[in-house]
């Protein structure tokens, strides 16, 4: 076999005959991520040129407009996000204090715990960066890689378990496997810190030797990028490190997941590895969807470096490179299979992958409220909504936690799930730190609605570019809706899993939601159904677009439905899968809203691509298209 890391001379074997991509053009230029970036940085401008953007990213930050401010006619109010590298979301009392002070100075006042276990500043502008990412970097903290083409932020669960050793072994791989798949390029401190490298910690040399032992065709030998060359990976590529039954990491939907395996005196033996997890998707292209991981089977510990770079490489040298919403390795695995997939990655590997071992069922923590932490510590979990920290009049959290790591100074792990763990508490310190909490109108874990506690959203409007309609400042609204609609019918005690994105992305995860909301159009949203409170199983799509105004009659008929029908216990994810979407609209065309008389308002549910020729239709023939459907319905029905 010949490797394109042993020769060098083609960007992907797999697409040789297809065009790359832009993007591609733009990373073979870069000149190791630094071209056009070192000649933009000193020019007196608020943005990046289009090239520029692209590579930004690597170095952990977003070019943004904050769409509330546009004006016709005026330059958009460019700004920037930067995203952290936490590995399993650690981040150390002098770092949070450093975010918190950074998010004032020079950002929008507040911080955002990310869905991955970062921290997110916005607001920043194009000539504060240099000195935002220098306070980051002298603070024990990193922005590189946290976005890009490459291995992103990777996972573990964020529970401080000091006394069971699987949770401390999935914390030191989660950050070997960062350390061994991190950008080596010299070009992060060269534009950002003026050739520093700051040394926030020592790397452990079988890691390095992984990254650079050039067998198997898996490396670019003598390159500044052994595992990632010229080109980097054709996409994002995500990991997480959990324990067995433990899916505060949303493991099935990582492109890996390694499951920690020990003995039964809990030393390691090895992992299990799952492959072929993501969420992201484009609205009307059937060819990209959401896909959970697969089992691909188990190694020894030993051996684990060297199988994460196989997988890598085999993504990097077959992932396609031409069409960047079909480059994720989901597809790569969903086109070839698991068997012929593994087969390259045991060719990358050197040896067989052996079978996976068998775990307990997974289930979704999300560590709130106070736990002792096995060492005669305590940590306490605190639920921040849609993952921002900022002080609001009922509510001061960033004055609570910035108090808190100030004078005791506590680390905090950041949830995959957006909420704060404070840890290493000694039991004197509990009750002052209780008391900081309370005083600031922090709730706790028990008195929170259910709703809110185990929903999600990702930012959308008004900073991300890809948002279409509103996501975070949006949710509580819609989860007030819902409980109100619950309450309506009696199922009062019941709440689900509800997460939302302003676009088709994921972000927040709404695929494995148990009721998801998708941005579509403005004040519109894809309605997802049937995943599960666990998030080990996919919903589906069971409306193409419900705007915004219409979620109490378009949701009603289907919390009926589950009321009417649900058997003893059962969630309302594992009932809407259970019965199928398609019993859930034919129950929903003849509900009769509670209210409404005896009157019958009935609806049909139209596919997006059939309803726009509906309406395009109707137009043209100067018709409502009502008119138009029951005239076109009625002639179908008696030709």
């Amino acid at each position: 076999m010949v490797s394109t890391a042993s020769t060098n001379t083609d960007i992907s074997p797999s697409a040789s005959h297809r065009k790359p991509s832009k993007v591609e053009g733009i990373k073979e230029r870069s000149e190791g991520l630094r071209a056009p970036i070192l000649s933009e940085i000193p020019l007196d401008t608020s943005s990046f040129s289009n090239d520029g953007v692209q590579l930004i990213k690597f170095h952990g930050f977003y070019q943004q407009d904050n769409r509330d401010n546009r004006s016709k006619g005026q330059e958009k109010d460019y700004q920037f996000m930067l995203r952290t590298r936490s590995p399993g979301g650690f981040i150390p009392p002098q770092l949070y204090l450093t975010l918190d002070r950074l998010a004032d100075e020079y950002g929008n006042h507040t911080m955002r715990a990310t869905t991955r276990q970062g921290f997110q500043l916005h607001g920043v502008l194009k000539e504060n960066l240099k000195a935002v990412i220098s306070h980051i970097v002298h603070n024990l903290g990193s922005t590189l890689g946290a976005c890009g083409d490459l291995n992103r932020n990777v996972m573990a669960p964020p529970a401080p378990f000091k006394n069971r050793s699987e949770y401390t072994l999935a914390w030191d791989y989660g950050n070997q496997i960062a350390d061994l798949l991190t950008p080596q390029t010299g070009a992060y401190y060269e534009l950002w810190l003026d050739g520093e490298k700051v040394i926030s910690g020592e790397e452990k040399p079988d890691v390095k030797a992984a990254r650079l032992k050039d067998v198997h065709g898996r490396i670019y030998p003598n390159h500044e990028e052994p595992i990632y060359g010229d080109h980097y990976l054709p996409r994002k590529f995500k990991c997480a490190v959990t324990v067995p039954g433990d899916n505060s990491v949303d493991l099935f939907s990582q492109d890996v997941s390694l499951v920690v395996i020990t003995n039964g005196d809990g030393h390691l033996q090895g992992f299990n590895v799952y492959a072929g997890g993501g969420l992201g998707r484009t609205h009307h292209k059937e060819e990209t969807f959401p896909r959970l991981a697969d089992p691909i089977g188990y190694v020894d510990y030993p051996d684990i470096y060297d199988l994460m770079i196989a997988i890598v490489a085999t993504q990097r040298d077959y992932g396609d490179r031409s069409e960047r919403r079909h480059a994720r390795m989901k597809y790569l695995i969903h086109d070839w299979g698991v068997d012929k997939f593994r087969a390259q990655v045991e060719a990358y590997f050197g040896k067989p992958i052996q079978p996976f071992h068998p775990l307990p069922e997974f289930k979704y923590h999300d560590f709130l409220g106070w736990q002792e932490q096995g060492d005669g510590n305590w940590f306490v979990g605190v639920s921040v909504e849609n993952g921002r920290i900022q002080d609001t009049p009922d509510l001061k959290l960033k004055t609570a936690l910035r108090q808190i790591v100030e004078q005791f100074s506590v680390p905090i792990r950041l949830t995959p799930h957006q909420n704060v763990l404070l840890y290493d508490i000694p039991p004197l310190a509990k009750a002052d730190i209780q008391e900081i909490l309370g005083g600031a109108g922090i709730k706790a874990e028990t008195t929170i609605d259910p709703l809110t506690r185990y929903s999600m959203a990702c930012p959308a409007l008004p900073t991300c570019g890809l948002a279409i309609t509103e996501s975070e400042r949006i949710l509580p609204t819609f989860l007030n809706r819902i409980r109100s609609l619950l309450v309506k019918l009696n199922l009062e005690e019941e709440s689900f899993v509800i997460r939302m994105t302003g676009c088709p992305n994921g972000c927040a995860r709404p695929y494995m939601a148990e009721l998801g909301f998708v941005g579509s159009a403005p004040e519109s949203y894809q309605v997802w159904l049937g995943g599960n409170q666990n998030q080990t199983r996919l919903a589906q799509p069971y409306q193409e677009k419900m705007l915004e105004s219409q979620l109490e009659q378009e949701l009603e008929p289907v919390l009926a439905f589950f009321k009417q029908f649900r058997q003893s216990h059962e969630g309302f994810g594992d009932f809407c899968h259970r019965v199928g979407l398609e019993a859930i609209r034919e129950f929903a065309v003849t509900y009769v809203p509670i209210g409404h008389g005896s009157k019958t308002r009935r609806r049909v549910s139209l596919s997006e691509s059939v309803y726009q020729q509906l309406k395009s239709t109707a137009a043209s023939q100067g018709k409502s298209i009502t008119a138009l459907a029951t005239e076109a319905i009625h002639a179908y029905l008696n030709p």
